[in-house]
Protein backbone atom coordinates (compact mmCIF):
# COMPACT_ATOMS: atom_id res chain seq x y z
CA UNK A 1 0.00 0.00 0.00
CA UNK A 2 1.46 3.35 -1.06
CA UNK A 3 1.60 6.29 1.40
CA UNK A 4 -1.24 8.76 1.01
CA UNK A 5 -1.46 12.51 1.60
CA UNK A 6 -3.13 13.35 4.87
CA UNK A 7 -5.81 15.36 3.05
CA UNK A 8 -7.28 12.15 1.63
CA UNK A 9 -7.98 10.56 5.03
CA UNK A 10 -11.60 10.74 6.09
CA UNK A 11 -12.18 13.62 8.51
CA UNK A 12 -13.80 11.38 11.11
CA UNK A 13 -10.60 9.29 11.31
CA UNK A 14 -8.02 12.07 11.59
CA UNK A 15 -7.75 11.84 15.38
CA UNK A 16 -7.56 8.05 15.44
CA UNK A 17 -3.87 7.21 15.36
CA UNK A 18 -4.38 3.58 14.35
CA UNK A 19 -6.23 4.74 11.25
CA UNK A 20 -3.51 7.28 10.53
CA UNK A 21 -0.86 4.61 10.87
CA UNK A 22 -2.81 2.28 8.59
CA UNK A 23 -3.04 5.00 5.92
CA UNK A 24 0.73 5.64 6.11
CA UNK A 25 0.51 9.40 5.55
CA UNK A 26 3.55 11.10 4.03
CA UNK A 27 3.61 13.65 6.86
CA UNK A 28 2.48 13.77 10.47
CA UNK A 29 -0.71 15.88 10.75
CA UNK A 30 -0.08 19.29 12.34
CA UNK A 31 -2.60 18.45 15.06
CA UNK A 32 -0.08 15.94 16.47
CA UNK A 33 3.16 17.85 15.89
CA UNK A 34 4.43 19.36 19.12
CA UNK A 35 6.09 22.73 19.56
CA UNK A 36 9.87 22.52 19.75
CA UNK A 37 9.97 22.87 23.55
CA UNK A 38 7.62 19.91 24.01
CA UNK A 39 9.23 17.45 21.62
CA UNK A 40 10.97 14.39 23.07
CA UNK A 41 14.74 14.65 23.04
CA UNK A 42 17.07 11.88 21.94
CA UNK A 43 16.55 8.88 24.18
CA UNK A 44 18.98 8.40 27.07
CA UNK A 45 19.69 5.10 28.81
CA UNK A 46 16.61 3.88 30.65
CA UNK A 47 16.44 4.68 34.34
CA UNK A 48 15.90 1.97 36.93
CA UNK A 49 13.48 3.44 39.43
CA UNK A 50 13.31 1.81 42.89
CA UNK A 51 11.96 -1.74 43.03
CA UNK A 52 9.90 -2.78 46.06
CA UNK A 53 9.52 -6.48 46.87
CA UNK A 54 6.05 -6.73 48.36
CA UNK A 55 6.68 -10.25 49.62
CA UNK A 56 9.43 -8.91 51.92
CA UNK A 57 6.99 -6.41 53.40
CA UNK A 58 4.31 -9.04 53.94
CA UNK A 59 6.24 -12.22 54.68
CA UNK A 60 9.83 -11.13 55.37
CA UNK A 61 11.51 -11.23 58.75
CA UNK A 62 11.69 -8.09 60.85
CA UNK A 63 14.95 -6.84 59.30
CA UNK A 64 13.80 -7.50 55.73
CA UNK A 65 10.47 -5.80 56.33
CA UNK A 66 12.11 -2.76 57.96
CA UNK A 67 14.62 -2.41 55.10
CA UNK A 68 11.90 -2.66 52.45
CA UNK A 69 9.67 -0.19 54.32
CA UNK A 70 12.55 2.31 54.46
CA UNK A 71 13.08 1.81 50.73
CA UNK A 72 9.37 2.43 50.15
CA UNK A 73 9.55 5.70 52.10
CA UNK A 74 12.52 6.90 50.04
CA UNK A 75 10.76 5.86 46.81
CA UNK A 76 7.66 7.89 47.67
CA UNK A 77 9.57 10.92 48.95
CA UNK A 78 12.39 11.21 46.43
CA UNK A 79 10.92 9.57 43.32
CA UNK A 80 7.13 9.45 43.54
CA UNK A 81 7.46 6.25 41.50
CA UNK A 82 8.48 2.67 42.16
CA UNK A 83 8.08 -0.76 40.59
CA UNK A 84 6.58 -3.52 42.72
CA UNK A 85 7.53 -7.17 42.29
CA UNK A 86 6.11 -10.28 43.95
CA UNK A 87 2.84 -8.38 44.10
CA UNK A 88 0.68 -11.49 44.20
CA UNK A 89 -1.18 -10.94 40.92
CA UNK A 90 -0.97 -14.05 38.78
CA UNK A 91 1.02 -13.75 35.55
CA UNK A 92 -1.82 -15.39 33.65
CA UNK A 93 -4.14 -12.62 34.79
CA UNK A 94 -1.67 -9.98 33.60
CA UNK A 95 -1.44 -11.65 30.20
CA UNK A 96 -5.26 -12.07 30.04
CA UNK A 97 -5.99 -8.37 30.50
CA UNK A 98 -3.31 -7.51 27.94
CA UNK A 99 -4.87 -9.96 25.49
CA UNK A 100 -8.43 -8.59 25.72
CA UNK A 101 -7.20 -5.00 25.63
CA UNK A 102 -5.16 -5.62 22.48
CA UNK A 103 -8.01 -7.54 20.88
CA UNK A 104 -10.27 -4.55 21.49
CA UNK A 105 -7.83 -2.07 19.94
CA UNK A 106 -7.42 -4.33 16.89
CA UNK A 107 -11.17 -4.28 16.16
CA UNK A 108 -12.40 -2.28 13.17
CA UNK A 109 -12.82 1.43 13.92
CA UNK A 110 -16.60 1.19 13.38
CA UNK A 111 -16.84 -1.35 16.22
CA UNK A 112 -14.74 0.73 18.63
CA UNK A 113 -16.74 3.84 17.82
CA UNK A 114 -19.80 2.18 19.39
CA UNK A 115 -18.27 3.28 22.72
CA UNK A 116 -17.50 6.97 22.10
CA UNK A 117 -15.86 9.18 24.71
CA UNK A 118 -18.07 12.26 24.88
CA UNK A 119 -16.31 15.65 25.02
CA UNK A 120 -15.52 16.67 28.59
CA UNK A 121 -15.74 13.10 29.91
CA UNK A 122 -13.14 10.40 30.55
CA UNK A 123 -15.09 7.22 29.84
CA UNK A 124 -15.27 5.46 26.50
CA UNK A 125 -13.05 5.17 23.44
CA UNK A 126 -11.24 8.13 21.98
CA UNK A 127 -9.01 11.01 23.04
CA UNK A 128 -9.39 12.33 26.59
CA UNK A 129 -8.66 15.84 27.90
CA UNK A 130 -9.31 17.54 24.56
CA UNK A 131 -11.12 20.85 24.90
CA UNK A 132 -10.30 22.91 21.80
CA UNK A 133 -9.75 22.51 18.07
CA UNK A 134 -6.26 24.03 18.42
CA UNK A 135 -5.10 21.67 21.14
CA UNK A 136 -2.35 19.21 20.22
CA UNK A 137 -3.42 15.57 20.22
CA UNK A 138 -1.58 12.63 21.76
CA UNK A 139 -0.36 9.76 19.55
CA UNK A 140 -2.55 7.33 21.44
CA UNK A 141 -5.93 5.63 21.36
CA UNK A 142 -7.64 5.17 24.71
CA UNK A 143 -10.41 3.16 26.29
CA UNK A 144 -11.30 4.49 29.74
CA UNK A 145 -13.88 2.98 32.08
CA UNK A 146 -15.17 3.60 35.59
CA UNK A 147 -15.00 0.40 37.66
CA UNK A 148 -15.86 1.05 41.34
CA UNK A 149 -18.16 1.99 42.99
CA UNK A 150 -20.81 0.68 40.62
CA UNK A 151 -22.59 4.01 40.26
CA UNK A 152 -19.63 5.49 38.34
CA UNK A 153 -19.89 2.83 35.64
CA UNK A 154 -21.46 3.47 32.28
CA UNK A 155 -22.41 -0.07 31.18
CA UNK A 156 -23.06 1.09 27.61
CA UNK A 157 -19.34 1.86 27.27
CA UNK A 158 -18.11 -1.58 28.33
CA UNK A 159 -17.22 -3.42 25.10
CA UNK A 160 -19.05 -6.62 24.19
CA UNK A 161 -16.13 -7.63 21.97
CA UNK A 162 -14.00 -9.51 22.73
CA UNK A 163 -16.64 -11.63 24.46
CA UNK A 164 -14.66 -12.11 27.69
CA UNK A 165 -13.64 -8.45 28.04
CA UNK A 166 -15.92 -7.56 30.98
CA UNK A 167 -15.26 -10.76 32.91
CA UNK A 168 -11.50 -10.37 32.54
CA UNK A 169 -11.57 -6.71 33.56
CA UNK A 170 -13.71 -7.48 36.63
CA UNK A 171 -11.26 -10.13 37.91
CA UNK A 172 -8.22 -8.00 37.12
CA UNK A 173 -9.66 -4.91 38.78
CA UNK A 174 -10.54 -6.81 41.95
CA UNK A 175 -6.91 -7.93 42.26
CA UNK A 176 -5.57 -4.44 41.59
CA UNK A 177 -7.97 -3.00 44.17
CA UNK A 178 -6.62 -5.35 46.81
CA UNK A 179 -3.05 -4.46 45.83
CA UNK A 180 -3.80 -0.74 46.22
CA UNK A 181 -5.22 -1.32 49.69
CA UNK A 182 -2.14 -3.31 50.71
CA UNK A 183 0.22 -0.68 49.33
CA UNK A 184 -1.66 2.11 51.10
CA UNK A 185 -1.29 0.21 54.37
CA UNK A 186 2.48 0.09 54.00
CA UNK A 187 2.65 3.70 52.77
CA UNK A 188 0.80 4.72 55.95
CA UNK A 189 3.29 2.71 58.02
CA UNK A 190 6.20 4.39 56.21
CA UNK A 191 4.80 7.69 57.53
CA UNK A 192 4.63 6.25 61.08
CA UNK A 193 0.84 6.20 60.92
CA UNK A 194 -1.68 3.45 61.69
CA UNK A 195 -1.63 0.99 58.78
CA UNK A 196 -5.40 1.43 58.25
CA UNK A 197 -5.23 5.24 58.18
CA UNK A 198 -5.67 5.78 54.44
CA UNK A 199 -7.97 2.83 53.78
CA UNK A 200 -10.33 3.90 56.59
CA UNK A 201 -10.26 7.50 55.39
CA UNK A 202 -10.97 6.71 51.73
CA UNK A 203 -14.40 5.15 52.28
CA UNK A 204 -15.85 3.43 49.20
CA UNK A 205 -12.79 4.14 47.08
CA UNK A 206 -13.10 5.17 43.43
CA UNK A 207 -11.36 2.98 40.87
CA UNK A 208 -11.06 3.55 37.13
CA UNK A 209 -9.05 1.95 34.36
CA UNK A 210 -7.60 3.37 31.17
CA UNK A 211 -6.15 1.23 28.41
CA UNK A 212 -3.70 3.03 26.14
CA UNK A 213 -2.55 1.85 22.73
CA UNK A 214 0.38 3.65 21.10
CA UNK A 215 0.93 2.60 17.46
CA UNK A 216 4.39 3.08 15.95
CA UNK A 217 5.01 6.60 14.63
CA UNK A 218 7.24 7.40 11.66
CA UNK A 219 8.43 10.57 13.41
CA UNK A 220 8.53 9.85 17.15
CA UNK A 221 10.67 12.95 17.60
CA UNK A 222 7.68 15.17 16.69
CA UNK A 223 4.88 13.72 18.80
CA UNK A 224 4.02 12.63 22.31
CA UNK A 225 2.14 9.48 23.19
CA UNK A 226 0.68 11.14 26.27
CA UNK A 227 1.09 14.75 27.39
CA UNK A 228 3.04 15.56 30.59
CA UNK A 229 0.86 15.36 33.68
CA UNK A 230 0.57 14.19 37.24
CA UNK A 231 -2.32 11.93 38.25
CA UNK A 232 -5.29 13.09 40.30
CA UNK A 233 -5.49 9.73 42.06
CA UNK A 234 -4.03 8.63 45.38
CA UNK A 235 -2.22 5.72 43.72
CA UNK A 236 -1.82 4.78 40.07
CA UNK A 237 -0.92 1.25 38.96
CA UNK A 238 0.63 0.92 35.51
CA UNK A 239 0.96 -2.37 33.69
CA UNK A 240 3.14 -2.26 30.58
CA UNK A 241 2.34 -5.09 28.22
CA UNK A 242 4.95 -7.77 27.69
CA UNK A 243 7.11 -6.96 24.67
CA UNK A 244 6.05 -3.31 24.44
CA UNK A 245 8.54 -0.58 23.64
CA UNK A 246 9.87 1.62 26.44
CA UNK A 247 7.52 4.58 26.56
CA UNK A 248 7.12 5.91 30.11
CA UNK A 249 9.26 8.90 31.06
CA UNK A 250 9.33 10.69 34.40
CA UNK A 251 10.54 14.20 35.18
CA UNK A 252 13.51 13.72 37.50
CA UNK A 253 15.79 16.64 38.40
CA UNK A 254 14.31 18.64 35.49
CA UNK A 255 15.20 15.92 32.97
CA UNK A 256 12.87 13.51 31.20
CA UNK A 257 14.13 10.04 32.08
CA UNK A 258 12.91 6.82 30.35
CA UNK A 259 11.85 4.08 32.75
CA UNK A 260 13.03 0.56 32.01
CA UNK A 261 10.25 -1.94 32.85
CA UNK A 262 11.07 -4.89 35.10
CA UNK A 263 9.44 -8.11 33.77
CA UNK A 264 6.09 -8.83 35.47
CA UNK A 265 6.48 -5.80 37.74
CA UNK A 266 3.81 -3.15 38.11
CA UNK A 267 4.76 0.53 38.13
CA UNK A 268 3.23 2.50 40.99
CA UNK A 269 3.13 6.26 41.24
CA UNK A 270 1.94 8.70 43.86
CA UNK A 271 -1.02 10.85 42.76
CA UNK A 272 -1.97 14.41 43.67
CA UNK A 273 -4.29 13.17 46.41
CA UNK A 274 -1.47 11.56 48.41
CA UNK A 275 0.68 14.64 47.89
CA UNK A 276 -2.06 16.72 49.51
CA UNK A 277 -2.68 14.26 52.36
CA UNK A 278 1.05 14.04 53.16
CA UNK A 279 1.40 17.84 52.93
CA UNK A 280 3.90 17.51 50.09
CA UNK A 281 6.16 14.97 51.80
CA UNK A 282 5.26 12.35 49.20
CA UNK A 283 4.99 14.05 45.81
CA UNK A 284 3.08 13.26 42.65
CA UNK A 285 5.54 13.37 39.78
CA UNK A 286 5.08 14.68 36.28
CA UNK A 287 5.30 11.95 33.65
CA UNK A 288 4.56 11.40 29.97
CA UNK A 289 4.66 8.74 27.26
CA UNK A 290 6.70 8.77 24.07
CA UNK A 291 6.35 6.69 20.92
CA UNK A 292 8.62 4.40 18.93
CA UNK A 293 9.28 4.33 15.19
CA UNK A 294 8.82 0.58 14.73
CA UNK A 295 7.23 -0.85 17.88
CA UNK A 296 3.80 -0.37 19.37
CA UNK A 297 3.03 -0.16 23.09
CA UNK A 298 0.08 -1.17 25.24
CA UNK A 299 -0.39 -0.03 28.82
CA UNK A 300 -3.18 -0.64 31.31
CA UNK A 301 -3.52 1.99 34.01
CA UNK A 302 -5.63 1.81 37.16
CA UNK A 303 -6.43 4.95 39.15
CA UNK A 304 -7.34 4.51 42.82
CA UNK A 305 -8.71 7.41 44.85
CA UNK A 306 -10.95 8.28 47.82
CA UNK A 307 -14.72 8.39 47.63
CA UNK A 308 -16.03 11.55 45.98
CA UNK A 309 -17.76 12.56 49.25
CA UNK A 310 -14.54 12.69 51.27
CA UNK A 311 -13.12 16.03 52.42
CA UNK A 312 -9.35 16.05 51.95
CA UNK A 313 -6.53 18.16 53.28
CA UNK A 314 -3.08 17.73 54.81
CA UNK A 315 -3.05 15.35 57.76
CA UNK A 316 -2.37 17.23 61.02
CA UNK A 317 0.53 14.93 61.98
CA UNK A 318 2.36 15.97 58.80
CA UNK A 319 2.12 19.71 59.45
CA UNK A 320 4.89 21.32 61.52
CA UNK A 321 7.23 24.32 61.59
CA UNK A 322 9.53 22.72 59.03
CA UNK A 323 6.62 21.77 56.78
CA UNK A 324 3.83 24.35 57.15
CA UNK A 325 0.40 23.66 55.70
CA UNK A 326 0.67 23.72 51.89
CA UNK A 327 -2.86 22.77 50.78
CA UNK A 328 -6.39 23.78 51.67
CA UNK A 329 -9.22 21.42 52.54
CA UNK A 330 -11.53 20.50 49.68
CA UNK A 331 -14.10 17.95 48.56
CA UNK A 332 -12.49 15.18 46.52
CA UNK A 333 -15.40 15.06 44.09
CA UNK A 334 -14.87 18.75 43.30
CA UNK A 335 -11.19 18.13 42.61
CA UNK A 336 -11.97 15.13 40.40
CA UNK A 337 -14.35 17.24 38.35
CA UNK A 338 -11.71 19.98 38.09
CA UNK A 339 -9.11 17.42 36.95
CA UNK A 340 -11.16 15.81 34.17
CA UNK A 341 -12.39 19.15 32.78
CA UNK A 342 -8.89 20.56 32.20
CA UNK A 343 -6.29 19.52 29.68
CA UNK A 344 -3.14 17.76 30.83
CA UNK A 345 -0.57 20.42 31.70
CA UNK A 346 2.07 19.08 34.04
CA UNK A 347 1.02 19.60 37.65
CA UNK A 348 -1.14 22.63 36.97
CA UNK A 349 -4.35 20.96 38.15
CA UNK A 350 -2.90 20.74 41.65
CA UNK A 351 -3.02 24.55 41.85
CA UNK A 352 -6.69 23.89 42.73
CA UNK A 353 -5.61 22.84 46.23
CA UNK A 354 -2.50 24.92 46.90
CA UNK A 355 -2.53 27.61 49.56
CA UNK A 356 -1.17 30.73 47.97
CA UNK A 357 -0.65 32.65 51.22
CA UNK A 358 0.69 31.48 54.57
CA UNK A 359 -2.52 30.54 56.33
CA UNK A 360 -3.16 27.75 58.78
CA UNK A 361 -5.10 24.72 57.59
Amino acid sequence: MAPVPISSIKIGHIDDVQELRRARPTTIPDRFVRDMAERPSTATPSMHIPVIDLSKLIEGDRDQSHTELSKLAVSCEEWGFFQVVNHGIDKEMLRSIEKVAMEFFMLPLEEKQKYPMAPGTVQGYGQAFVFSENQKLDWCNMLALGVEPLFIRNPKLWPTKPANFSETLEKYSASIRMLCQILLSFIAMSLHMNNDAFNDMFGDAVQAVRMNYYPPCSRPDLVLGLSPHSDGSALTVLQQAEGSSVGLQILKDDNWEPVQPVPNALVINIGDTLEVLTNGKYKSVEHRAVTHKDQDRLSIVTFYAPSYEIELGPLPELINDNRPCMYRKYNHGEYSKHYVTNKLQGKRTLEFAKIQTKLSC
